[in-house]
């Protein structure tokens, strides 16, 4: 394939705003996937709260990585990336559907946060110090309610949540594996600051009879990779598909069409509805008692929607 060629195929890609893209190095045991996210998506779920600022980095690390994850994904079904702890965050959930709802929320101690600040004097925390002594997980939830979820568990040892994410895939897919995450705030003059969020991950494809021994490939690869920087990943004015060309030219790249990412919410009326029913009467009376109503009302802590429920709609009414 002829370099000009393959600037117009990676011109073709588009930016990339709020959408994820698969692609194979031509003639290579690599596979990736990329993404870009703007104020729409990543920008909207982090402006509904309100994180210090680092917090919402670590968040907006955490939905990409959901992004990219729930783009291998070959059946309907969704991602939770998902880490707890004792640390100043004390959970952190990011989801991502396969037809392209993305959520994310996470709950942390004001205090915690200000002491972790003092202690780094300005230096990014890493996930570690954020999130404490707990772990990061990676569940896999098809739409199917009879298939069982799957989920793979990791320390939080590494300095980035790439880091973690890259030994989750060493140790429970046994599948080599690099990941670049970036999120930050871009400003155009007269606006307020949005984030944004860009990144990719590559893997090797195990070597079989056809394709021989893969590392020297792998090895290639990893390398040029590693170069990708944040401004790249971030620039809207870059296409992805220019960003691969850039990394991979001499090999050649090959990309599928982009997978649209919005920001939407899973929860429901009837979701809620079907919770409630599965808990006990009496809990439901009581927190009905509590408030004094024979409404129960809840909000959605991803998107702060609420809801309000007639206690006689989630109980066996014929019994009380």
């Amino acid at each position: 394939m002829v370099s000009g060629k393959l600037t117009q195929l990676a011109d073709e890609l588009g930016t990339g705003l709020n959408s994820v893209a698969a692609f194979q190095i031509d003639g290579k045991p690599i596979r990736g996937r990329i993404t870009r996210l703007d104020g729409d998506t990543v920008g909207s779920i982090l402006a509904r709260h309100d994180y210090p600022q680092e917090a919402a980095r670590l968040l907006g690390e955490a939905l990409t990585l959901a992004v990219l994850i729930g783009a291998s994904l070959k059946v309907d079904g969704r991602v939770a990336v998902q880490a707890e702890g004792d640390g100043p965050v004390s959970m952190m959930v990011a989801e991502c559907h396969t037809n392209g709802a993305l959520r994310g929320m996470m709950k942390f101690d004001q205090e915690k946060w200000d002491r972790l600040d003092r202690v780094n004097k300005g230096d990014l925390p890493h996930p570690r110090q954020a999130i404490g002594g707990g772990a990061l997980a990676i569940t896999i939830i098809q739409d199917n309610p009879y298939v069982q979820p799957y989920q793979g568990i990791v320390p939080l040892d590494g300095t980035t949540l790439a880091e973690c994410a890259e030994h989750y895939f060493e140790q429970s897919e046994q599948v080599p594996t690099r990941i670049r995450l970036a999120v930050g705030q871009l400003q155009k003059a007269g606006e307020r600051p949005v984030w944004y969020a860009g990144g990719a991950l590559v893997q090797k494809i195990a070597g079989d009879e056809n394709r021989g021994d893969t590392e020297d490939d792998w090895n290639t690869a990893s390398i040029l990779f590693q170069s990708v920087t944040d401004a790249e990943l971030l620039d809207q004015d870059l296409s992805l598909g220019r960003v691969l060309y850039r990394l991979f030219h001499e090999e050649g790249v090959r990309f599928e069409a982009p997978a649209a990412i919005r920001d939407e919410c899973t929860c429901s009326r009837e979701r809620l509805e079907a919770t409630l029913k599965n808990m006990p009467d009496d809990e439901l009376i009581e927190l009905a008692e509590e408030e004094g109503s024979d409404h129960l009302n809840a909000d959605c802590q991803f998107c702060g929607r609420e809801y309000d429920i007639p206690l006689k709609d989630v109980i066996n009414v014929t019994e009380h």
